[in-house]
């Protein structure tokens, strides 16, 4: 493995680790590092080796129980951080020493005595990790773009169209590019010396768990107390650690819990706003803010500033952004960047707990086979634009699977427009997390989530947005023990006489006022559906119709043209639909122009 090419692989993800850069080479196999400083900042240089020098490692992320962990093992140290304790692990416990950490992380460590790399990905997926496999190469990189140098003629996987259009992402192992692979959550990656690869779990969700035969007070308690510990292991750093605050439950309770085990010391916070009266959370956030005591931000994004940044934070991205608040989640993190170097975030909760309103129909998800689906078409496409909640009921529970009917709740296209706009159908499946689920309804539902909104959607865009700015983000409700406990509670406790997240709602009014948990829920949403009938309009439609579009060419063209008339009209709201096309044709472009230079 040359130096030189490995170095130009780790200039690609400077902006993950401005503080330093390392590379260690030995005959074929080779590391290439960039550091975000964050524990034992003046020490703790990667890529690392092992006291006998048998082993080396290359890590991304936090073990935030270092210190417990190096407290019990025998090994000569010369550090003070977490990075040595990994490979301290390593040396005692083998692969299966992942099984004794806590944190976020992704790492790789080869064993010359057995000529083996280890790659191993966090339980839930909070930091990516990626690989491509030819027969003469084996290659990772946390993101996508530091693979390029190694791909001859990097191509898109066309078989993804079909995963994007119908979950705004693509699900793991499947990414944008042929030839790469995304290492799923919780799985442990084996590179051998003769070429072969192993992929295995080392950590599942406890879908066949017995349910915990708890009161809905003992579950909030127990709530309180696995929440609590994973604060404070987030709180670990020697740098300075902030929070994002929307004025929502989740980051308000966070805050809330940060303030209380810091005795009010010390919290900044941030919140983006959108300069739309509809959609504006920050009177909520400045509320909160001033319950904690923290030390408050503010920035607000536009239509501008969509324009300007879409296509750079698309390469950041590595793929199209698959939700429009990718691009506030990167002004609120170079923002945060001013004050604090890690940013806690609420991450999790309701894909853990059952926050969103669809869950309140998970049963009605299950059953609607029973429903006549032609009529449920009927009426979706006769909806005005005002009714949007309404539609996307309608055309998830109109598809024709229960898999498929999970899904559609946050499909931007139904499998029949899947089909027309490509052509066919779908050339594999990636619905095995809908169908791997077990229990009620709503614990499939959730299972479900974890495994591709939350895991292929919202932590790549978290991840990647604030490592776009050198930020590190850290969701506590994501803590394994958190995960583990949501799926050994009651549904009961999650959605609670027609009330979602109702555990989170409870342990709130700890903490919160009772004007500030029981608001209504607005979500980080951007005015997208103004936007695209004005500032962003013309730009919508050169894109997605002009001669050199990658969409013109590769969808239905007269399909993409009626979804642009309709919402221009005013008569429909299709701004989830040309937001996922417009991602997709940006995202594109970019990266032939980044290939090309």
């Amino acid at each position: 493995m040359s130096g030189d090419l490995l170095a130009d692989m780790g200039r690609l993800l400077h902006h993950r680790g401005p503080d330093d850069h390392g590379v260690w080479c030995d005959g074929s196999v080779g590391f290439a590092h960039t550091r975000l400083a964050i524990i034992d900042l003046e020490g703790s240089a990667q890529p690392m080796a092992g006291a006998g020098g048998n082993t080396h490692i290359c890590f991304n992320g936090e073990i935030l129980n270092y210190r417990e962990l190096r407290s019990g093992l025998d090994y000569p140290f010369t550090t003070r951080g977490d990075t040595e304790v990994l490979l301290a692990v390593h040396e005692k416990y083998g692969p299966r020493g992942v099984n004794e950490l806590r944190g976020q992380f992704a790492y790789a460590i080869h064993d010359s005595r057995t000529r083996e790399t280890h790659l191993f990905r966090d339980r839930l997926g909070i930091l990516p990790l990626y690989y491509y496999v030819t027969d003469t190469l084996f290659a990772f990189a946390s993101e996508i773009k530091a693979l390029l140098p190694v791909i001859e003629s990097p191509r898109v996987d066309t078989a993804s169209l079909h995963d994007f259009l119908a979950h705004r992402s693509v699900p793991a192992p499947y990414t944008f590019l042929e030839g790469v692979r995304k290492v799923p959550q919780g799985h442990h990656v084996t590179a051998r010396a003769d070429g072969s690869i192993r992929i295995e779990p080392f950590w599942r969700l406890p879908v066949d768990s017995e349910i915990l035969d708890v009161t809905p007070d003992a579950a909030v308690d127990l709530l309180d107390d696995a929440l609590q510990s994973s604060i404070r292991d987030a709180l670990v750093a020697d740098v300075p650690v902030g929070a994002y605050l929307s004025g929502g439950v989740d980051s308000s309770l966070i805050c809330a819990l940060v303030a209380e085990q810091r005795n009010g010391e010390g919290l900044h916070t941030f919140s983006a706003g959108f300069g739309d009266e509809r959609l504006d959370e920050t009177e909520w956030a400045r509320m909160a803010a001033k319950i904690v005591g923290s030390n408050h931000h503010e920035t607000i994004v536009s239509a501008e500033d969509f324009q300007r940044d879409w296509a750079r934070l698309s390469w950041h991205r590595d793929s199209p952004l698959s939700e429009p608040a990718d691009v506030a989640v990167y002004h609120l993190a170079e923002l945060a960047r001013d004050h604090v170097k890690v940013v806690l975030s609420g991450e999790g909760s309701d894909e853990l707990f059952a926050g969103y309103p669809k869950y309140r129909f998970a049963r009605t998800t299950r059953l609607a086979a029973a429903l006549p689906a032609a009529p449920l078409r009927a009426l979706e496409r006769r909806l005005p634009a005002e009714r949007a909640r309404l539609t996307v009921a309608l055309r998830a529970l109109s598809e024709p699977s229960y898999a498929e009917r999970m899904r559609g709740w946050f499909a931007p296209f139904t499998t029949r427009e899947r089909d027309r706009l490509l052509g066919g159908p779908a050339t594999r499946t990636v619905l095995d997390p809908y169908l791997d689920g077990r229990g009620d309804p709503l614990r499939r539902m959730l299972y479900a989530d974890v495994h591709t909104w939350l895991a292929d959607n919202l932590l790549e865009r978290g991840d990647r947005m604030s490592m776009a700015a050198s930020m590190e983000l850290r969701p506590p409700f994501l803590d394994h023990r958190v995960a583990e406990l949501a799926f050994h509670l009651p549904s009961s406790v999650k959605v609670r006489n027609g009330t979602t997240k109702w555990i989170v709602k409870e342990l709130a009014r700890r903490h919160l006022p009772a004007e500030l948990v029981d608001r209504p829920k607005i979500g980080f949403k951007v005015p997208l559906d103004e936007w695209f009938r004005g500032e962003l309009k013309t730009m919508a439609h050169d894109l997605l119709t002009g001669p050199s579009s990658f969409v013109g060419s590769t969808f239905e063209p007269d399909a993409v043209r009626r979804l642009l008339q309709a919402h221009s009209s005013g008569a429909r709201d299709e701004q989830p639909r040309i937001w996922t096309l417009l991602s997709l044709e940006v995202w594109h472009r970019e990266l032939q122009r980044r290939i090309a230079s």
